[in-house]
């Protein structure tokens, strides 16, 4: 079992280096198919309330005798829920349904900034921490205006932002940012599903450089972005393969060049937090 190096968050806590996505996994295949990724050895879990999995999550990390405290598990307040004592609501319902005492990053999904109550919502999130119901606060697909808006309100800095982040839409600015305010960055779809550039010269290359598969160049380019990169898989082997990226290196030329394939319409959907709304 490969054992993967940690990330210390701005708050002390700390985080693998390499997370599982689990949306869309749910049910008794979805339970199987987490429960393998923390036989992989992943010990971080990505979840949300519109994942509709919460529970499933909690049942595989049951199931898999894996101790609670070497997981770390994050979910995402819904849009629905931004005012204070709406999120609230949704961070303890979160917890009943994964049957945990306290979750580890709780994250607001969209800041949805035609409602105008991610703030509020952040506030929660901060509360929640205060009493325990969540060890650290973070946001994702926040902007550098969203980020702003939440530190300037409540004086506590996410310890990180989960973002669209892949080789078509590499995020250098908003990388940037983050690096500045000390916020890890976390991707989402970091593989850039369906768009996925396995047949791109640079991953290509890189790929047959270092004996591995593309995906794995492309984990592995997260990696030394210092990016945390979350990928979804319920193939036992390609699970495996995605978690095994720490034993070799790309080097600067072949990050760049990586990096060098983004687009400014990179983004697999119209996911501009600017104008996205989830609910």
């Amino acid at each position: 079992m490969a054992t993967t190096p940690t990330r210390t968050l701005q708050d002390g806590t700390t985080l693998p280096a390499t997370g599982f996505g689990t949306y869309p996994l749910t049910g008794e295949d979805g339970i199987r198919a987490m429960v393998s990724a923390l036989e992989a050895g992943y010990r971080l879990l990505d979840t949300a309330v519109n994942y509709g999995n919460e529970q499933e999550v909690g049942e595989a990390i049951r199931r898999s005798g894996v101790p609670r405290e070497e997981i770390v598990v994050q979910t995402k307040v819904p849009g629905r829920d931004h005012a204070f004592d709406r999120a609230v609501a949704s961070v303890e319902g979160s917890l009943e349904r994964l049957g945990l005492e306290q979750v580890d990053v709780a994250l607001i999904h969209w800041p949805n900034p035609s409602v105008g109550l991610y703030v509020d919502a952040y506030r929660a999130l901060v509360e929640c921490r205060e009493r325990g119901l969540v060890r650290s606060v973070g946001v994702s697909n926040f902007t550098e205006k969203h980020l702003a808006d939440v530190i300037e309100a409540t004086g506590v800095t996410p310890v990180l932002n989960q973002v669209e982040l892949h080789p078509l839409f590499p995020q250098e600015q908003l990388r940037a940012a983050h690096e500045r305010l000390g916020i890890l960055t976390e991707a989402w779809s970091p593989l850039g599903k369906r768009n996925a550039p396995f047949g791109a010269d640079p991953v290509a290359a890189a790929a047959q450089a270092h004996g591995v598969t593309p995906a794995q160049a492309i984990l592995r380019w997260h990696v030394q972005l210092g990016v945390v990169p979350l990928p979804k898989s319920s193939d036992p082997e390609r699970q495996r393969a995605n978690l095994d990226v720490f034993g070799f290196e790309l080097s600067p030329d072949e990050v760049a060049a990586i990096s060098a394939l983004g687009r400014p319409d990179g983004r697999l959907f119209g996911g501009d937090p600017d104008t996205h709304e989830e609910m």
